[in-house]
């Protein structure tokens, strides 16, 4: 595999690994991304996200721990 492969393969991530990943489905995924509420990249067919949108999802999405009360 080309470096220029394995760099694009960590930075982007397809609709079906990102559903792998964080188990919002693949057609969410594309719905997002045509919507605007997500960037993402159209190559030919295929549509990636970059691994730091669903970073930043991710973020904007988890909640603080609630404080252990005795």
């Amino acid at each position: 595999m080309s470096e220029t492969k394995r760099n694009m393969k960590a930075e982007y991530l397809g609709v079906a690994e990102a559903e792998s990943l964080t188990g919002v489905s693949r057609w969410t995924w594309r719905r997002w991304a045509y919507d605007g509420k997500i960037s993402s990249v159209k190559l030919g067919k295929r549509l990636v996200i970059p691994a730091s949108e669903i970073e930043r999802l991710v973020a904007q999405n988890t909640r603080p721990a609630l404080e252990e009360r005795h």
